[in-house]
This record gives C-alpha cells, sequence and structure tokens, in this order.
C-alpha cells in the first residue's frame, strides 16, 4: 500500500550517533515489500533501560515478555519486527518472541531476557519464524546504519520518518539523547504511543530512568490521540548507555538530574506531535486547550472528549467553526462542567461565551485560522483551575481509505 507523504511531515533530523548504540537493519520480507524490515540495536554492556506498555487487555507476547524483563533494569539488544503485530497468536506468537531472544543472545554472547522485542502491523497472524531467523542472521551480519534507517525500518503505514534530538549538561559533561518513533493509526495510548525509542548516553540508575520517563509520559505520548484505538503493541523504551563519561544520575537529587529531566520531556513531547502530524488521513494538527475544569485529570479527560470527537475532527476537517461540536464533547465527557460557565475559542478568538454564542463576533480570523494547517481549539469551563494540553488531527476520508485497505 503507497501512502502519499502526510502534509504534515516535519524532515528527518540530524540524528547524532550515541556511543554504545549499534543499530542495524535488514530485510526479513514479513510482507510483499522492497524495504528493511527488521531492526537490530546493540548496546553496550550495563546499559540501563526503562518502559512503558500497553494497558490492553489482548497485548501481544512481546509487549508480555517487555513487562517481565524491565524489572531486571539492563539491555543488550533491542529488536522491532515491521509488517506483523504478531498479537492475539497465542502459543506460536510467544515462541516467535522466544527464539529471536535466544538467537540475539547467542550471537552477541548476552542473556535472552536482555534482548527487548517489539513487533507491529497486522494483528492475528503468527510472526513467521523462519523469515525471523533468517532476518536477525542478515541484521547481526549488516553495517551499522544511521538513525534515519532505523526509523525508516520500523514504520507501517507511517507516511514520513521521525526522529528528534535534544541534548543536557551533568555538571560540565553533555550529554545526548536521541529518538526515533513510528505511529501514525491506532493512537490513543494509555501510555506510550505506537513504538517509540528513546537512546541516550547518560549514565543513569534504570530506576531513576523509569521513574523519569513515566514523568515525561503523562504530558507527551498520554496527551495524543489519532483516532481513540490503543494498540495491542504499544511500547516506549529508553536505553541509556553510560558513555558520557558523566556522574550516574541516580535520583532526582543527584546534580544535572532536572536537566536531564527537561531534555527527556522535551524529546517525548516532539516525538508525540509527529506522530499525530502522521495522523492517517490527516490535514490538520489540532492543539486542545482546557482550562478552568475541576483539576488537571479532570481536564485532561474532557481534552481528550474532545479530541476524539468525530464530529469535532470532521468539522475541523471541512474548516467549520463549529462550536456546538465542541459544547457537545464537553458535556459528555462526565465531568463536572457548567453549561453557563464555558467558553470557547478557535485561534484565539472567542465565539462562545457563558453558554451561548458571542454577539457579532468577526468570522474572518476564525475562518482564517481554520484555513490553515495548525489549529488551536481552547474550552474553559470556568469552574476550576485545572488545566491540559492534548494534541489531535482531523478526520478525513483519507483515514477510511487507509484503514479499508489495511490487510489489502
Amino acid at each position: 500500500m503507497d501512502l502519499d507523504r502526510s502534509p504534515l511531515a516535519r524532515p528527518f533530523p540530524d540524528l547524532p550517533p550515541i556511543d554504545g548504540a549499534t543499530p542495524r537493519v535488514a530485510r526479513a520480507r514479513y510482507k510483499e515489500w522492497d524495504r528493511c524490515d527488521l531492526t537490530l540495536v546493540e548496546f553496550a554492556e550495563g546499559t540501563a533501560v526503562a518502559g512503558l506498555f500497553t494497558k490492553s487487555a489482548c497485548a501481544s507476547p512481546e509487549v508480555e515478555a517487555g513487562r517481565a524483563q524491565i524489572g531486571g533494569g539492563r539491555a543488550r539488544a533491542l529488536v522491532v519486527n515491521a509488517g506483523n503485530s504478531n498479537a492475539f497468536t497465542g502459543a506460536a506468537g510467544r515462541e516467535a518472541v522466544e527464539q529471536i531472544q535466544a538467537q540475539v543472545a547467542e550471537g552477541l554472547g548476552c542473556e535472552a531476557h536482555e534482548v527487548f522485542v517489539s513487533s507491529t502491523g497486522v494483528i492475528g497472524v503468527p510472526l513467521p519464524k523462519d523469515k525471523a531467523r533468517a532476518g536477525v542472521d542478515a541484521a547481526l551480519a549488516a553495517e551499522p546504519c544511521d538513525w534515519l534507517e532505523v526509523a525508516r525500518a520500523i514504520g507501517t503505514t507511517d507516511t514520513f520518518e521521525k526522529g528528534a534530538h535534544a541534548s543536557a549538561f551533568i555538571d560540565d559533561t553533555e550529554v545526548r539523547l536521541i529518538g526515533v518513533i513510528k505511529g501514525s493509526g491506532m493512537i490513543a495510548p494509555d501510555m506510550a504511543t505506537m513504538l517509540g525509542y528513546v537512546v541516550t548516553d547518560a549514565a543513569i540508575e534504570p530506576a531513576l530512568l523509569q521513574e523519569l520517563l513515566s514523568e515525561a509520559n503523562g504530558p507527551s505520548f498520554g496527551s495524543i490521540t489519532v483516532d481513540s484505538d490503543t494498540s495491542t503493541s504499544d511500547t516506549v523504551l529508553a536505553f541509556g548507555t553510560g558513555t558520557a563519561g558523566n556522574a550516574p544520575l541516580v535520583d532526582h537529587d543527584s546534580p544535572g538530574a532536572d536537566a536531564f529531566a527537561s531534555a527527556l520531556a522535551d524529546l517525548c513531547d516532539q516525538l508525540a506531535k509527529l506522530v499525530v502530524r502522521d495522523g492517517e488521513g490527516a490535514t490538520k494538527f489540532i492543539e486542545i486547550r482546557v482550562s478552568g475544569a475541576q483539576s488537571d485529570d479532570s481536564a485532561h479527560r474532557v481534552a481528550m472528549s474532545i479530541a476524539n470527537s468525530p464530529l469535532v475532527k470532521t468539522a475541523i476537517a471541512g474548516q467549520d467553526a463549529n462550536w456546538g461540536r465542541v459544547v457537545m464533547a464537553v458535556g459528555k465527557a462526565g465531568e463536572p462542567a457548567d453549561r453557563d460557565r464555558l467558553s470557547i475559542r478557535f485561534g484565539g478568538v472567542e465565539v462562545a461565551r457563558e453558554g451561548r454564542a458571542v454577539e457579532d463576533f468577526d468570522e474572518a480570523p476564525v475562518a482564517q485560522h481554520l484555513k490553515g494547517e495548525e489549529i488551536v481549539v481552547e474550552a474553559d469551563l470556568g469552574i476550576g483551575s485545572g488545566r491540559a494540553r492534548v494534541y489531535t488531527c482531523d478526520l478525513t476520508h483519507g483515514y477510511i481509505s487507509i484503514n479499508a485497505d489495511y490487510r489489502s
């Protein structure tokens, strides 16, 4: 399935190499396509790992394995398969994961529990073990590649490669962080997104890395939605190779921990936005801001109600400032709200105030704003100090076309 590049695409940045992380890609040929679809990243001994996984009750064997492994805190390899999610595949799916772990562990001289595996693609088809075996062999023998090739190899319906970078100083030592991510549809994560990977050369204890990744998740991966659907395979993993030479970050009180936390949060925010920009069929990037709610959590739930509304999303696709649909989405959220205190803005222009339309407002700037590619919708509930921000995209015929043909 050939897909046109999203009009909201961003160019892939020049990501620096990370000492202690060696990426390679290969052709496992999980689908009939002429591209690399298996990624293997080898990590230095002692690399710290942290992770977040889908809350789906129908999670893939890869997710189940990752949940069990993450407590060990150390990783030597990451394998990502594209084109087959291996989810809902029973014993055959688990065996495929175990085979990959054992094969990589033998090739690198490490333990199987230090090999993390992710897969993405069609649900319900066991990962072909013969193709996986050949793909891993090819990757182990391949020359190292850059992160652009990794971002390209992990994609499925993605229309552009997604990556970002950040840095921080720990005392006088600069540490680097890079990230690659894939995701375009089935995006409404409870924890993370489709598949995202952060790699840093910072020396950091696994427990702190886990804590900081969890903190960064809420306002980033936890605040995006394309279509309200949470994947069976959602995974975000962060790896710290410890090669930068900084004094190890042990806890929040470690010098430089705040700077590293800020850099990680910034990186995750960049990656989350890229997923929304590649939302299937998307033509507009939408930021939903909710204020005046009873609490921040309540504001987040209201914002997600607006962002997930097909009626709101189609109105914006049609460049229609139909604020009544925003009212509807606020009202159905199940959160405290007062109709007669609610105000709504499109692109900073107030269109409704205290439960009714603003009289004689100038529609011209609103219409101009909705013609653009980046849209801001604000709802002030007027009952408290809670606030939240989420990212979404419009809903177009393109989304239907992509998903109607997904298995073809």
